[in-house]
């Protein structure tokens, strides 16, 4: 038998290694979340209140920190 296409010898697509990746991760993830739900679910308020010290570091970016008030001449828009 001859192989005129070569279809052996083609690698699948970009699209369909994506699509099989994808589906890979899907199967992962459900199977993981069927046997450790219970775990995950009983993390859930640690992960609440590990999330107030990283809030509170990233808001208090955008008032200047804890500096008090500056001379005239020192803000952007003086």
């Amino acid at each position: 038998m001859v192989d005129n296409n070569r279809w052996l010898d083609r690698k699948p697509s970009k699209g369909t290694l994506w699509l099989m990746v994808a589906i890979a991760l899907a199967i992962m993830a459900f199977l993981l979340w069927e046997e450790h739900q219970v775990h995950l679910l009983g993390a859930l308020p640690w992960l609440v209140v590990l999330a107030c010290p990283l809030m509170h570091l990233f808001m208090h970016r955008g008032h200047g920190g804890h500096k008090g008030p500056g001379k005239p001449g020192d803000g952007p828009d003086d």
